[in-house]
């Protein structure tokens, strides 16, 4: 972060990272009741029914939703005003904010008077975002022209390649539940020309002979789907998330979610709404943002302004320093043995300060003490290691990495003690970790950089 220039070397703590699915939850808690949809777990015609009550306190709203929408929708107003006034103490909600690359999960417990946040189950996800739909449709091209020619074509003209990609984009969102017109995708005069330069015959024929019936060509130059076939390109990437909320709904921790709040741009789906109606089963209300695509950009300065908001987090790996031990017969394996001046020593052990899915307080510090091998070592290292394991014995075991590292010169220092003390501190509960190591005779302080994106 210094090196781009976001903050100056000397006052690093200026920078606050927000993560992601705690700045939607952030957001979806200061939610007015105007600002929401609220998704019914009943199916009407067109989206729209007049004579259904949304709850108590809530009315319908007035202006119309867009047509044709499976799902039960409504706007909901209310003069109270925020969301979190219809919360009590204990309440859980959960928040899904489905981007274009991924889908994160995380789960909050509201701990009134003051509306804090307690994470209750370590945020997760995966790559399930919409771009795995367009990953489905150019398969589905490959199919019906060929992995050879698309292949090619993406080298040889890669505008006309964006531009198919965004037309499909734009049918991408006229997908429905209910959908009965055919969509049409325009096809640019690149891919039509390249593929009778590179086949020796039309587009057309090649629809014809695939055995894709359910897409068709349009003499006005265009690939014509019919609904059933746009949707089953949704299905993978939706069976992923549902499968993924079905798991995570089956923990233990998460049970009496009062709200299901789903965000980010692929949430505008009706076809993800539907599937996620019918996977609840009415357990939970969803909600939806009106403005979804900012919901984490908005949540992200709320915030910056309060990072204080989340109390009590999940660590989402289990860290720990890289140290010696006393080789004990049995109890250690003989492959860690080193012997070192008539000493015998363990290598490579793992000494656990936190534990994966571990609740931790704000600020929560975890101190342990070490004692250099040698009495006249001038420099102390320590490597701070991470895992997503919970059982971690040593840090040579398969999933362990570095992440970090505190590197303490003691040079030209002296103690009365018998031997050295460096007390190494991990500080938690924030959404970065601070490692700092402590010569006790000399109070002599170092600070790691630890690095979450090393491998």
């Amino acid at each position: 972060m210094t090196t781009a220039g976001l903050v100056p070397r000397d006052t690093p703590e200026q920078l606050i990272i927000a993560l992601e699915p705690e700045a939607a939850s952030i957001y979806c808690r200061k939610l007015r009741l105007h600002q929401m949809i609220d998704i019914g777990t009943k199916t009407t015609q067109n989206g729209f029914s007049p004579n259904e009550n949304v709850g108590a306190g809530m009315t319908q709203a007035k202006e119309p939703v867009r047509s044709k929408r499976q799902s039960r929708t409504f706007l909901v107003e209310n003069v109270i005003g925020e969301l979190w006034s219809e919360l009590e103490e204990g309440d859980r909600y959960v928040v899904v904010d489905c981007g274009g690359g991924t889908v994160d999960l995380t789960v909050h417990q509201i701990q009134l008077p003051e509306g804090h946040l307690k994470e209750l189950y370590k945020a997760s996800g995966g790559p399930y975002g919409s771009i795995g739909i367009d990953y489905e449709f150019e398969k589905l091209l490959c199919k019906i022209f060929g992995p050879d020619f698309i292949d090619q074509f993406k080298i040889k003209r890669p505008a006309a390649w964006v531009d198919l990609m965004i037309a499909f984009e734009s049918r991408k969102r006229a997908a429905a539940p209910d959908r009965t017109n055919p969509l049409n995708i325009n096809l640019p005069f690149s891919f039509i020309d390249y593929y009778k330069k590179f086949r020796g015959h039309s587009v057309e024929h090649a629809l014809r002979k695939s055995n894709v019936d359910f897409v068709k060509w349009s003499s006005q130059g265009m690939l014509r789907m019919n609904p059933d076939a746009m949707n089953a390109l949704f299905k993978p990437t939706i069976d992923h998330i549902i499968q993924h909320l079905t798991d995570l709904f089956d923990k233990p921790e998460v049970c009496d979610i009062k709200f299901l709040f789903l965000v980010g741009g692929f949430a505008e789906s009706p076809l993800l709404q539907q599937a996620v109606q019918n996977m609840l089963h009415g357990r939970s209300r969803i909600i939806i943002p009106h403005d979804v695509g900012l919901t984490i950009l908005k949540g992200a300065v709320l915030f910056g302004l309060d990072p204080s908001v989340i109390k009590v987090r999940r660590s989402p790996l289990t860290y720990g320093v890289g140290v010696l031990n006393r080789y004990v017969e049995g109890k250690h394996p003989p492959d860690k043995m080193l012997v070192k001046d008539g000493t015998r020593w363990c290598t490579d052990v793992f000494d656990t300060f936190i534990v994966c899915d571990q609740s931790v307080a704000l600020g929560e510090t975890v101190k342990r003490s070490y004692t250099p091998a040698k009495p006249s070592q001038q420099v102390i290292i320590i490597h701070i290691y991470c895992s997503e394991k919970e059982g971690v014995g040593f840090i040579s075991e398969p999933g362990v990495r570095k992440c970090g590292t505190l590197r303490l010169d003691v040079t030209g220092t002296e103690t009365s003690a018998a031997r050295r003390e460096i007390q190494t501190h991990m500080q938690f509960g924030d959404t970065e970790i601070r490692a700092m190591a402590v010569d006790v005779a000399t109070s002599r302080t170092v600070k790691a950089s630890i690095d979450f994106l090393a491998q």
